[in-house]
């Protein structure tokens, strides 16, 4: 695995994560649809948030069990809590630093067949 250094646009908040970027993940729930989000699976024992957890915001909807976490000062959606593997996050893959884009293979998740209550 490699540890990967990620921010916001401000970089007000930053943390790093390990990870082979194996999963990726684009969803299509109505969330992740309107804020376009590609997101790299990471397990909590490999997610550390090293500044701006006081710029964190956070926003719930539905069933209120997934946090979406975004900068309070530039508004960028940088991870989740995910709902369905609370012991998961979902990471926004174009908040990671030196990552190349183009040989990330993306999957395609179906977010919005999970329930009726997305999260």
């Amino acid at each position: 695995m490699t540890t990967y250094q990620g921010s916001c646009h401000c970089g007000a908040v930053k943390f790093e994560i390990e990870s082979d970027l194996s999963t990726v993940m684009k969803c299509d729930c109505s969330l992740c649809r309107k804020r376009n989000a590609v997101m790299v699976d990471v397990h909590q024992d490999h997610f550390k948030l090293l500044a701006g957890e006081e710029c964190l915001g956070t926003y719930q909807w539905n069933m209120k069990i997934a946090k979406h976490h975004f900068c309070k000062i530039c508004g960028i959606y940088i991870f989740h809590r995910k709902r369905s593997l609370p012991e998961h996050y979902g990471v926004n893959l174009y908040c990671l630093d030196g990552v190349d884009f183009d040989s990330v293979g993306v999957e395609q998740a179906f977010g919005s067949q999970l329930s009726t209550a997305e999260n």
